[in-house]
C-alpha cells in the first residue's frame, strides 16, 4: 500500500528530486517502523507468555484496529497543521447517540449507524467552523468543545449506558475470521485504503495537502482553504464515530465511559500513530500507512508490557516517551536527509 504524499504537482511541499529514494526508503518513517514491530514481536513471542496464541492474537487485532482509527480520526487533522483533541468526545457522543437511536427512537441498527456518523461529522463541522470564523488555533477549539460536547452528552443522556442492541451488530465485533482475525482488523483496513486513495487520487485529498504546507500559496491558486480545514474536521469527526461504533460492538453496549472522562483515554494513540508514521504536526505531509504502523507499534508494546506484567502506569510512562522520542528522531532524520539532498 503506497504512502499518501505528493504526487507530482508536490500538494504537500515535500522536495522530491530525481525519483523514489532507496535511501530515503530505508531511513523514512515506515521501514523503521516495520524494523521495531517485527524486534518487539519476536522478543514478546519469546519472553510473553501467550503473546503468540491464537486468542491473543484476536484480542490484539480488536485493540489494533481501534488504536488505528483513533490514529486515523488524529491524522487527517494533523494534516492541516490542527489538531483534534475532541476526536475521544466526539466518539463517545456518535456512541450515545446511536444508542439512543435504536433503544428510545426504535430506529434499525443500519439508520442508527447511519444517524451516528452524521452526529460525528457534524460535531466535527462544529469544531471546523468554529477554528475558521474564530483564527484561534484548533488546539484550543477543540479543547474547549471536548467538554462541551462531553458535558452535553452527559446532561442529555443522564450518563445511563444503552446495552440492548441488536445481535447481529454486536455479533460483528465478536467475530473471528479464520479463528484469530477480527472484523474490526477488515474496517480499519478499508478505511485506510479509502484515505490512501482520498490523498493520492482525489482534487479535494490534494488540496488538503496543499492547504496544510502553504495555506497562503494554496489560496492564491484557488483552494478554498477554510471549506479545507472545515472538510478535514468534518472528516475527523467521522472517522471518531466509525471508531466508536466499532468500539460498541466489541462491548456489546454504548457506554459514556468507554473513551474515558472526557474522551482522554483516546488522545495518546490519537498523537501516538499519526508522529509515529510520520505524519508532520506542522501539515502538508502524511502517511497513512505509517499511522497505520504506528498504532500495530503502539497496541503490541501495550500488549506485550501488559503480559510481562509491568504495571499499566509504567506502559504509559513508556508510551509517553515513544511519543517524545519519535518527535526528536524525525526531527534529526530529516534535518540528515535535507543535508544529504535525498529528500
Amino acid at each position: 500500500m503506497p504512502t499518501a504524499a505528493a504526487d507530482a504537482t508536490n500538494p504537500a511541499g515535500r522536495m522530491v528530486a530525481g525519483g523514489p529514494s532507496w535511501s530515503a526508503f530505508y531511513l523514512g518513517n515506515e521501514f523503521g517502523l516495520i524494523l521495531l514491530i517485527l524486534g518487539f514481536g519476536l522478543a514478546f513471542t519469546l519472553a510473553a507468555p501467550g503473546f503468540s496464541s491464537s486468542f491473543n492474537i484476536y484480542t490484539l487485532g480488536r485493540t489494533m484496529a481501534i488504536d488505528i482509527m483513533i490514529g486515523f480520526s488524529m491524522m487527517v487533522v494533523i494534516v492541516t497543521g490542527g489538531l483534534n483533541l475532541a476526536v475521544g468526545a466526539i466518539g463517545v457522543c456518535a456512541a450515545m447517540g446511536f444508542g439512543w437511536l435504536i433503544e428510545v427512537a426504535g430506529l434499525p441498527w443500519p439508520l442508527a449507524f447511519v444517524g451516528a456518523l452524521l452526529l460525528g461529522g457534524l460535531l466535527g463541522f462544529v469544531n471546523g467552523f468554529a477554528v475558521v470564523r474564530s483564527g484561534l488555533h484548533s488546539f484550543i477549539i477543540t479543547l474547549a468543545s471536548m467538554s462541551i460536547f462531553f458535558g452535553t452528552m452527559i446532561f442529555l443522556t443522564r450518563a445511563e449506558s444503552f446495552r440492548a442492541l441488536p445481535p447481529d451488530f454486536t455479533d460483528l465485533g465478536r467475530m473471528r475470521l479464520f479463528g484469530s482475525v477480527s472484523p474490526l482488523v477488515v474496517v480499519a483496513l478499508v478505511v485506510g485504503v479509502l484515505l490512501v486513495m482520498l490523498y493520492r487520487y482525489t482534487v479535494i485529498g490534494r488540496e488538503m495537502l496543499a492547504a496544510g504546507a502553504k495555506p497562503e500559496a494554496a489560496a492564491l491558486s484557488g483552494v478554498r482553504v477554510d471549506r479545507i480545514f472545515v472538510a478535514c474536521h468534518i472528516l475527523s469527526g467521522t472517522i471518531a464515530a466509525i471508531t466508536a461504533l466499532m468500539v460498541v460492538s466489541r462491548n456489546g453496549a454504548a457506554i459514556p465511559s468507554m473513551a474515558g472522562q472526557l474522551g482522554q483515554d483516546w488522545l495518546l494513540p490519537a498523537f501516538l500513530a499519526p508522529v509515529l508514521g510520520g505524519t508532520l504536526l506542522s501539515g502538508g505531509r502524511v502517511s497513512v500507512v505509517g499511522t497505520l504502523l504506528g498504532a500495530v507499534l503502539v497496541t503490541m508494546l501495550t500488549n506485550g508490557l501488559l503480559l510481562l506484567q509491568v504495571g499499566e502506569f509504567w506502559v504509559q510512562a513508556c508510551l509517553g516517551a515513544l511519543l517524545l522520542a519519535a518527535v526528536l528522531i524525525d526531527m534529526a532524520r530529516r534535518r540528515f536527509l535535507a543535508s544529504r539532498r535525498i529528500v
